[in-house]
């Protein structure tokens, strides 16, 4: 397997807008997601990047950009679009689709990330779940909860279904990460059906993979790493910034 990581980020946030160049610690926070991917080993790590400001932050750290059209309307699009200018020989059979709003995303999150699209044959899409952070996970819709095959012990398993509703029982409840590792052949096939019911019903997009057959394993993280969406994140990723 030849993985490669690929990093979409855009200006338009709506909650947050122009948070790839958030300053976090001194550092645009889509560069450190990008020191974080490089980090990891996996293979050549990329922004896919919605506008020539975010190149311009990438290019001025060491890393590499592709700047793709600002209209396209979601991460796996950019992540396409990226990949036709930088691997139009397909050499990539494997891709990490790392969201640029998790600055201090453990490298051994993305390795095992990774590591499921090498060990599982039967695995189409790689992700990564971790325990909820209180009870108040159970109920909170924002909260994307995944129900795994995963036995005691275990760390990894194949995901049954995602969903924001309550989960009831004494068992853990696994908050999803949103990470992804696509065979490359699942990830065209991912981006071009269309939105599926469940996925419509849920607002969960990874609820199309399923639908359409595919395989969606998960490993479990330690811990779910910082994700900035809103101001109040930021200023959580900043202090955690000036704790390192």
């Amino acid at each position: 397997m030849t993985p490669i990581v690929v990093i979409p980020a855009r200006m338009a946030a709506t909650r947050l807008p122009g948070k790839p160049l958030a300053d976090i610690g001194g550092k645009p926070m889509i560069v450190r997601v990008l020191e974080q991917a490089l980090a990891a080993g996996i293979g050549p790590v990329a922004v896919a990047a919605g506008d020539p400001e975010i190149v311009q932050a990438v290019t001025a750290a060491g890393g590499t950009a592709v700047l793709t059209d600002p209209a396209l309307p979601s991460g796996s699009d950019r992540i396409l679009a990226a990949l036709a200018e930088l691997d139009p020989g397909r050499r990539h059979d494997a891709v990490i689709n790392l969201q640029g709003d998790m600055p201090f995303v453990e490298p051994a999150v993305l390795s095992a990330c990774a590591g499921l699209l090498a060990r599982q044959p039967a695995c189409d899409i790689s992700t990564v779940v971790a325990a909820e952070s209180g009870p108040a996970d159970r109920t909170n819709p924002d909260v994307v909860k995944a129900i795994l095959t995963l036995g005691e012990g275990q760390t990894s398993g194949r995901a049954l279904y995602f969903t924001r509703s309550t989960l009831y029982g004494e068992a853990p409840v696994l908050r999803h990460v949103g990470i992804y590792g696509y065979r490359r052949e699942a990830l065209e096939r991912f981006n071009a059906a269309p939105p599926s019911p469940l996925e419509r019903r849920e607002k969960l997009e990874q609820l199309r993979a399923l639908e359409l057959g595919l395989s969606i394993w998960a490993a479990v993280a330690d811990k779910a790493p910082i994700s900035v969406d809103t101001p109040a994140d930021l200023k959580a990723a900043r202090a955690a910034a000036e704790g390192r």
